[in-house]
């Protein structure tokens, strides 16, 4: 386990800010928006840094996976509340937006564990494909 800094904490929870409202602001006009994205982002980062610091947990020798999986899970839970069947054409909706949820806690992940060039190259990727959308519309 590694003792994190409280400013390099501090400063992976300010960059995830950020992430998040990059990512967020690709989706303002829809039900998950900036705030959603921004929060997923800082609380991935942040249940991360508990998770490699035993600082916060007390504990050493312990498996720093494990608040990490259940993230994904959790993520997995807000993400499918956002999916929506319509009526009897079983129209689906909302897909894109719980896969830009997922993919948003993911990088807050990267930057809780100090990935920061893949964590920012992947931000860019997630920013690219959500904005392809302007460009492609029928895609």
């Amino acid at each position: 386990m590694i003792m994190l800094p409280l400013s390099d904490s501090l400063a992976r929870i300010f960059l995830s800010l950020l992430a998040g409202l990059l990512i967020g602001f690709t989706r303002k006009n829809y039900p998950a928006g900036v705030r959603t994205f921004t929060l997923i982002c800082i609380g991935a980062t942040i249940f991360t840094i508990i998770s490699l610091d035993p600082v916060f947990s007390g504990v050493t020798g312990v498996d720093q996976t494990r608040i990490i999986s259940q993230i994904v899970v959790g993520i997995g839970f807000i993400g499918a509340g956002v999916i929506w069947k319509f009526g009897s054409s079983n129209k689906i909706s909302g897909l894109t937006t719980a896969a830009a949820i997922w993919v948003t806690a993911a990088v807050g992940i990267l930057i809780g564990m100090g990935e920061y060039l893949i964590s920012g190259f992947s931000l860019l990727l997630v920013i690219a494909v959500l904005y392809s959308k302007h460009i492609w519309p029928d895609i």
